[in-house]
């Protein structure tokens, strides 16, 4: 018997391809890992209505880190516990006020399954609308009653450093904030300390799996803290600069199989 490895893998340009789709060779990889007694889960900066779908058709029965960290919950074992840690809805509420400084399209507001926006835009909120949230619209400093997991900063590329920098002078020791990529300019803001490798950390000391035995798999700036974390941390072909500076190694794209070609060879599965 094997080894066995904690696999963590991020969802969007890793896991899916750009169709948001699970390819049949990378469904056919993980299943044969499982079998073989390897641990599989998702960390990924989406809310769990919108990464629920992959959870099933995966058939995981693992813990999954939603909001890049902010939430992290067990779907098939309630007494696993429920990790969520939500922004103060005073810093939240102190944001919305500075920005009316700056130039944005939107501000995003998600309390775990419900999602506020601040001005109404039938595009993003059909964007959102995975899984049937409860939506509302409005000033978020009135209609935001509840600490939000996540916040979220639709803006011009042009403006992301500025805005970044007045929330890093401003909130550095309250917040974290990382970036999107195109076609989405967007500035994420979570609880300070928070990132995938926190998530990650309590499902490894759940299975008693050291971090020389986890492989996790990223593309993204949100995905940097879970890879360093990781003992094999692999970065996406597709993947940004930064990340694969700091992987151990760099495998395929999301759209060549990336995740299944390099577990296949890491763990002799013969696939």
């Amino acid at each position: 018997m094997p080894e066995k490895h904690l696999i963590a893998l991020d969802l969007d340009g890793t896991l899916l391809k750009d169709d948001k789709t699970i390819s049949d060779k990378n469904k056919k990889v993980l299943r044969k890992a499982r079998e073989e007694g390897h641990i599989v889960m998702i960390a990924t900066g989406r809310p769990f209505r919108s990464s629920e779908m992959y959870y099933k058709e995966l058939d995981l029965d693992t813990p999954i880190v939603n909001f890049n960290g902010a939430f992290v919950h067990h779907p098939r074992n309630h007494n696993w516990g429920i990790h969520h840690s939500p922004l103060s809805i005073d810093v939240a509420k102190d944001i919305v006020e500075a920005l009316d400084s700056f130039q944005f399209h939107n501000i995003i507001a998600e309390v775990v399954d419900d999602v506020y926006f601040h001005y109404h835009d039938e595009k993003l909120i059909d964007i959102f609308n995975l899984g049937s949230p409860s939506v509302t619209t409005g000033d978020l400093r009135r209609f935001l009653k509840q600490a939000p997991t996540s916040m979220l900063i639709h803006t011009e590329e042009d403006q992301l450093d500025k805005i970044r920098k007045h929330l890093s002078e401003v909130h550095a020791e309250v917040i974290d904030h990382r970036s999107w990529a195109a076609p989405w300019h967007v500035i994420e803001i979570v609880k300070y300390g928070l990132n995938k490798a926190v998530g990650l950390k309590k499902a490894a000391d759940y299975f008693n799996i050291p971090s020389e035995r986890i492989i996790a798999f990223g593309d993204e700036d949100n995905d940097l803290d879970m890879l360093e974390f990781a003992g094999k941390g692999i970065a996406m072909g597709n993947g940004i600069a930064a990340v694969k500076n700091i992987a151990n190694d760099i495998t395929l794209s999301n759209e060549e199989d990336g995740v299944g070609a390099y577990l296949n060879d890491a763990l002799n599965l013969k696939i």
